[in-house]
């Protein structure tokens, strides 16, 4: 059985970024999922479920309603490894590419007060699973380690 993608990826040298994990065609659309790494993987402690589920609610949100983004939107979402999550737009993109919408994204999580999108039995599978602050904490670590100053080693994944 073949590797899959992300499982190649030198996770040894893997700092915080935004990274194109693959490009998939469907048709002649191609889908660009990114990797926003919030962590370094095997060197700090993942992410706690409370905060990434929070993020995963707002920044889908955001995503889904942006003027721009809205239909490039695939998909939002958290890793398994707890270290970042996954975003899929339609389009031939790079990294540089989306680096505005994601500072747009980080703003609205850091200046969001009240109650987090999808907050109810009935809108969320584990909705009481959430935590704004801790969402916020990770935000603006990502949003300082990578957003504010996008280095080349922060875009492109490590040989």
């Amino acid at each position: 059985m073949n590797k899959i993608a992300s499982f190649t990826v030198n996770h040894l040298d893997l700092l915080t970024g935004v990274y194109v994990s693959r490009k998939d065609y469907l048709g002649d659309q191609v889908l660009t999922t990114f990797d926003l790494r919030f962590t370094r993987p095997n060197e700090e402690p993942p992410m706690d479920n409370p905060g990434i589920h929070s993020i995963e609610h707002l920044v889908a949100t955001f995503l889904r309603n942006h003027r721009e983004w809205a239909d490039k939107t695939v998909y939002f979402g958290p890793m398994g490894c707890r270290t970042g999550f996954y975003v899929i737009f339609a389009g031939d993109l790079k990294s540089e590419d989306i680096l505005p919408v994601l500072r747009e994204a980080a703003d609205f999580v850091l200046s969001y007060e009240g109650e987090i999108p999808g907050y109810s039995p009935r809108d969320c599978g584990n909705y009481l699973d959430n935590n704004l602050n801790l969402a916020k904490i990770y935000m603006r670590k990502f949003k300082q380690e990578v957003l504010d100053n996008p280095a080349p080693e922060r875009l492109v994944y490590p040989q």
